[in-house]
């Protein structure tokens, strides 16, 4: 029988040792708790801290859970609990829009298409399902980046290519659109992915008000644009979606 690694056990208890205690303990704290040294204990947390599974007060020096290990300990039950919770609200977006709706989530430097309810026409569509789209130039990435730290730090490290002459490449405009959508609480992609295509997008957050997910719009420019201008009711359209679906996930109001 393989032996196990002494190291991880002693990770795996100290990351317990601080989900079931108070909010924040100190070293001498954790290193007496665990019956490790002191040395010891500040390598591990050290660790854990460079993989954000931990993370450090400054003011107090103290140590508490780190998002990271938030993300990967809720990721399967949100990506499918958000599309549950998303099914009815996603339906009620196409039919008001009359365009197809998305459901995306972060995923390998890129926006996982879980969801897609087709443009309520006879036209002949595929389904997206397990499609990925880029971060830097998409409604629904450029969503994810604003409001996700994951996501943006991912979209500064990607190679943000040109899809068309309007996708925005450089750093400081990316930056400067990413401003916007949070200061708007919607992203637009206008020809910027595809020619002649346009995206809504606005973002989901669950109970932890953590951003899990983003819901958009595509469909044609002509279709998405009133005298050179996103229509306000399909932007309340998909900002009204995007809420009701933070409201069941008990995300509240954004």
């Amino acid at each position: 029988m393989a032996r196990n690694i002494q190291s991880l056990e002693r990770a795996a208890a100290m990351l317990r040792l601080l989900a079931g205690g108070e909010r924040r303990l100190g070293l001498s704290d954790i290193a007496s708790s665990l019956g490790l040294a002191k040395g010891t204990a500040h390598g591990i947390l050290r660790t854990l801290q460079q993989e954000g599974f931990v993370e450090q007060d400054e003011a107090s020096g103290r140590y508490q859970l780190g998002a990271e290990l938030l993300r990967l300990g809720t990721t399967y039950l949100d990506v499918h609990e958000l599309r549950a919770r998303a099914l009815v609200w996603t339906d009620d977006l196409a039919r008001s829009s009359g365009e197809s709706v998305h459901l995306g989530v972060l995923h390998q430097q890129g926006v996982l298409i879980v969801h897609h309810v087709f443009r309520p026409d006879d036209s002949r569509q595929v389904l997206e399902i397990g499609a990925m789209q880029p971060l830097h130039s998409t409604a629904l990435g450029k969503v994810l980046s604003a409001y996700d730290p994951v996501a943006h730090s991912e979209a500064l490290e990607a190679d943000r290519k040109p899809f068309t002459d309007r996708t925005t490449c450089d750093l400081d405009a990316f930056e400067h659109v990413l401003d916007i959508t949070r200061a708007r609480g919607y992203a637009a992609d206008v020809e910027e992915t595809w020619e002649g295509v346009a995206s809504i997008a606005a973002p989901i957050h669950d109970r932890r008000r953590m951003p899990v997910g983003a819901v958009g719009i595509t469909g044609a420019v002509e279709r998405l644009r009133k005298d050179g201008e996103l229509r306000p009711e399909l932007i309340a359209a998909v900002r009204d979606c995007a809420r009701a679906v933070s409201r069941d996930l008990g995300g509240g109001r954004f």
